[in-house]
């Protein structure tokens, strides 16, 4: 596979077969480019080329939860308290969205970024989650 097609795959996000419904995707579409897409880019691929490497101030810069980072380990549960509680306890910056965004929205905004994961991150998530 070349460098373009995997790019191009990369930006077809999957729904199909997936725990969301269309609606939460087209939901978490609106949420995650209106809220999220400015720190985390459009398509969930991160805007840092390093985002393990800590900012000038100390903080982490926002990692891409397009798969390729670390959001594929974390249960639906841990994903939803981290939209909602904001990532300042682990050495981020991410603001807390519980006041801001409905269950719903938080809810739909993750089914968005998990639409980019491909199907072995999101097969081994659910694997992984099966028995949590």
């Amino acid at each position: 596979m070349s460098c373009s097609e995997k790019s191009e795959k990369h930006s077809d996000p999957v729904t199909e077969g997936r725990w969301f419904t269309e609606k939460q995707f087209r939901l978490g579409k609106q949420v995650f480019i209106s809220q999220c897409a400015s720190c985390h880019g459009e398509k969930a691929q991160g805007i840092v080329q390093d985002w393990k490497q800590r900012n000038p101030d100390g903080s982490f810069p926002p990692p891409p939860l397009d798969g390729s980072a670390h959001a594929w380990h974390h249960p639906l549960e841990v994903l939803v308290q981290q939209v909602n509680e904001g990532g300042m306890k682990l050495g981020g910056t991410m603001p807390a969205f519980g006041d801001t965004l409905s269950d719903e929205e938080v809810i739909a905004v993750i089914a968005y970024f998990q639409s980019y994961w491909d199907e072995q991150t999101y097969n081994r998530w659910v694997k992984m989650n099966a028995d949590y």
